[in-house]
């Protein structure tokens, strides 16, 4: 992968992790949105990671 990618993702990661944790830090204690916050979160980089497999199989 080329270096604007690399830090596009890089960049990406870093702002949904800072995403996620205002979102649990603004309130609404509810177990269940926490537990729904991580099977989402792992659904999403699931993706990207498929998606940049993808990218870079055409890449080449």
């Amino acid at each position: 992968m080329n270096k604007a990618t690399t830090t596009a993702v890089t960049g990406i990661a870093v702002a949904m992790a800072a995403g996620t944790a205002a979102y649990m830090m603004a309130g609404n204690r509810n177990q269940n949105t926490g537990r729904r916050i991580k099977k989402n979160a792992s659904k999403v980089i699931k993706t990207l990671g498929n998606m940049l497999d993808s990218v870079e199989y055409m890449i080449r």
